[in-house]
């Protein structure tokens, strides 16, 4: 990793203040589609190519960035931990496993599952907020929902990996980093 005064250099922080306009602007792009939204892809595969730290980065800007246009309140915390959680799983097995690394196929199927588990910890977080007596009766009404954001997930995850790869590869040639 070459010597620098800072965490980030100049060029990198203009890389993630992009993709962080990338996914606001994606979210708000396709707001009138329910969970549909190229959000959770762009997570994903950021934090496959540069980190986890990165992809925690992203996401809390992103979607504190989106709820400004979109409505913040108590789910804007919900919204953040279930990214979270989908983004250090993803680290995890992209660390644990060489073949899941290579394989775009592991991945989406990993993004469809994601749209569910993120609408899985938010019925979690909603029912202990909100204290809804009911869980399952209130996850299964959102399941729908969920689905829709699992397509999406893996369609745009299909479309916009190699995309994202090579903008993500100049940036680890420039800055000489690896995750």
């Amino acid at each position: 990793m070459k010597q620098r005064d800072s965490f980030f250099s100049t060029y990198e922080l203009a890389y993630l203040a992009m993709i962080i306009a990338t996914c606001t602007v994606g979210r708000l792009l396709f707001q009138f589609l329910p969970n549909i939204q190229p959000m959770t892809a762009i997570f994903l595969i950021l934090t496959l190519q540069l980190g986890v730290f990165r992809g925690l980065l992203v996401n809390i800007l992103s979607v504190l960035i989106t709820n400004i246009y979109l409505g913040m309140g108590i789910w804007t915390i919900a919204q953040i931990l279930s990214f979270a959680v989908i983004i250090c799983l993803m680290a995890l097995f992209s660390r644990a496993s060489s073949l899941f690394r290579q394989s775009l196929l592991l991945q989406v199927i990993f993004s469809i599952c994601a749209g569910f588990l993120y609408g899985f910890i938010m019925a979690c977080v909603d029912v202990t907020i909100y204290g809804i007596p009911q869980f399952w009766p209130y996850y299964l009404s959102g399941f729908s929902f969920d689905f829709l954001h699992a397509i999406g997930n893996g369609g745009f995850y299909l479309i916009l990996s190699p995309i994202f790869r090579r903008l993500f590869l100049k940036i680890i040639k420039k800055e000489g980093h690896v995750t």
